[in-house]
């Protein structure tokens, strides 16, 4: 792919050369202060959305599953004690700094999974090895979301799941209010906790660039998978796509 082409980086359009350092840069900001904001801006409800994605996962015993976009292993955490001994959970983050937060987690916690840094349009694992790839609140930073799709199909089993959660779009009568807490209140709280307005206005533009639902699942099927659904929860802010390997 030539240097010329663009892509959006929230509602900038920037060279497609440029959005992985400028997305590794608001990571980077973040990273140490990512869960407590990810609990302050959302008032505890990403814990039920990724309880919620845990529980449709199938992941039990002896499970493999890889975890795309991990960052600080919120869902690697909760695989861990699903897969067991005779299990696998691959943590992975294309960002060093929300990686290494992640892997300390792991470690703290117990476990001795591997933490890998990859980028998720080049996924460098087999054909056909994971029962479960999971990508939480991750895809939309990705420039090519269609070769992320088809990496994350090539890697699954026959049988094996994606499940995609996500921002999304939401519920049109609360669109307003929604837009006010995204453009206004959002950032504020990033200056307050994580001294860092710029990063979480990033985030509330890069929301709005997101497919919204169907054409999610659309670009699901394109990639290959079936009996591609989806979630909403709280109102649309948030979606679970789901689609399988056959």
């Amino acid at each position: 792919m030539s240097d010329d082409k663009t892509t959006h980086f929230g509602f900038q359009t920037v060279a497609e050369a440029e959005k992985a350092k400028k997305v590794a840069g608001v990571f980077h900001s973040v990273a140490s202060k990512y869960d407590i904001m990810n609990d302050f801006m959302s008032a505890g409800l990403h814990r039920v959305w990724k309880h919620f994605t845990i529980a449709q996962s199938g992941v039990r015993e002896g499970s493999r599953v890889l975890d795309i976009a991990g960052g600080t292993a919120d869902l690697s955490l909760q695989f861990a004690k699903k897969v067991g001994k005779s299990g696998l959970v691959v943590l992975t983050d294309i960002n060093n700094s929300m990686l290494t937060v992640g892997r300390d987690r792991m470690l703290d916690a117990g476990y001795t999974f591997p933490a890998v840094q990859v980028d998720g349009e080049k996924i460098p694992f087999p054909d056909n090895f994971f029962d479960c790839v999971t990508v939480a609140f991750g895809l939309r930073n990705m420039t090519h979301k269609d070769l992320a799709l088809k990496e994350m199909h090539r890697v699954l089993r026959p049988g094996g799941r994606l499940l995609v959660l996500e921002f999304s779009r939401v519920w049109k009568p609360l669109a307003p209010v929604y837009d006010a807490y995204s453009f206004k209140l959002l950032p504020f709280m990033g200056k307050l906790v994580a001294d860092d307005a710029d990063s979480y206005r990033y985030l509330a533009e890069s929301i709005r660039m997101h497919p919204d639902q169907e054409t999610l699942k659309g670009m699901m099927l394109d990639a290959g998978f079936e009996r591609v659904e989806y979630h909403n929860m709280t109102a649309g802010v948030v979606a679970l796509h789901k689609g399988y390997k056959f």
